[in-house]
């Protein structure tokens, strides 16, 4: 068994230990201590040996007890005396107390530092909160908001569609082929699918394969959903829709309406005036349409029932301002290749 023996002139004093410690006093006067022996867990056998003598000399009390702290901290062992004997108020003229002190606190700040990166890093790059910001980004578009305000202002006009259709069984693709267009940009959510869905809306399977025959590879869905870095960073979204569809989907970094046609004409090889936009909403699809260039066609949405109630009432403001303009005279901005545009609808098969 190992044991180590200190000793020091201390003031006459008596202290109630916890049982656990195993603290027995040999003195001649009852109650006061002026020997103790304290075993740890380890059974290691500590001896004091108190005197009762220098009773009020506070100074050697404050020198003794600065030499305990020195020799207990540099051991490390002994972590009852540091409550016994606190050094916060001694006097330490190595330093010895205060660098312990800098010391602890660092690994302390460390891990509390580390632990909190670990969260945040481990909240932003889970999939379930990418998933909640797109579906928030995606009720409310700000930027679509500071838009809709400046066409409102300035320019009413570009929010009025070339075309406006029930859907896109009633748009006649062989003409608008003949007429020189050379590609076509579907959005995808009420357009092509039920919202927030990546499966082709049944009823217009039949209509997207005509517009397959005739523009070929010349198709792609360019969307606020999948597709955009923002809300489909790996790019899953697209991919599943792209295999549903049967359709390229573009990547893009920019919400509709604002952002320019730079990404889309990269992908087809030509100026957006010889393309076509296809979407639902006045204020994000036609806007954006018509402020680069494109002939823009309206649909109307495909169903209402899972469109959130913020996207429901937007829409219905966008359709009140639309109509609006429309009474009002107000027409959308020239398409060269289409002076015409009701010679490109047609009633729908049956």
């Amino acid at each position: 068994m190992l044991s180590s023996t200190a000793s020091a002139q201390l003031p006459s004093c008596w202290y109630l230990f916890p049982s656990h410690l195993n603290a027995h006093h040999h003195a001649q006067q009852k109650r006061k201590l002026t020997s103790l022996t304290l075993a740890n867990a380890d059974r290691q056998v500590y001896n004091l040996c108190l005197s009762q003598a220098q009773k009020n000399n506070k100074g050697l009390e404050s020198n003794y007890r600065t030499r305990y702290n020195f020799n207990l901290i540099q051991n490390h062992k002994y972590p009852f005396f540091q409550l016994l004997f606190p050094f916060d108020d001694t006097k330490d003229t190595n330093n010895q107390n205060s660098q312990t002190r800098k010391e602890s606190q660092f690994e302390v700040d460390k891990h509390k530092g580390f632990k909190e990166n670990n969260i945040a890093r481990s909240l932003f790059t889970e999939m379930w909160w990418v998933d909640i910001k797109a579906a928030i980004g995606q009720r409310i578009n700000l930027e679509g908001i500071l838009c809709s305000a400046m066409v409102i202002v300035k320019s009413p006009k570009l929010a009025l569609p070339h075309i406006a259709v029930p859907d896109i069984r009633y748009i006649d693709w062989a003409e608008l082929r003949r007429k020189g267009f050379k590609g076509v940009v579907f959005d995808k959510d009420n357009t092509i699918t039920a919202p927030y869905s990546l499966m082709p809306w049944p009823p217009l399977e039949s209509s997207l394969e005509r517009c397959k025959l005739e523009f070929g590879p010349d198709i792609a869905v360019f969307s606020n959903s999948a597709g955009l870095h923002e809300y489909d960073p790996d790019g899953s979204k697209a991919r599943m829709l792209e295999a549903a569809v049967g359709i390229k989907v573009i990547r893009h970094k920019v919400k509709k309406p604002s952002g320019t046609a730079e990404e889309v004409e990269k992908h087809f090889g030509c100026e957006s005036s010889k393309l076509i936009m296809v979407g639902d909403r006045p204020f994000t699809d036609i806007v954006y349409g018509n402020r680069n260039g494109f002939l823009t066609i309206l649909t109307e949405p495909l169903s209402l029932v899972d469109e959130p109630f913020i996207v429901k009432q937007v829409r219905k403001l966008e359709t009140t301002f639309v109509s609006y303009w429309c009474r009002r005279g107000l027409e959308p901005p020239v398409q060269k290749l289409l002076p015409n545009p009701m010679s490109c609808v047609k009633e729908p098969r049956p």
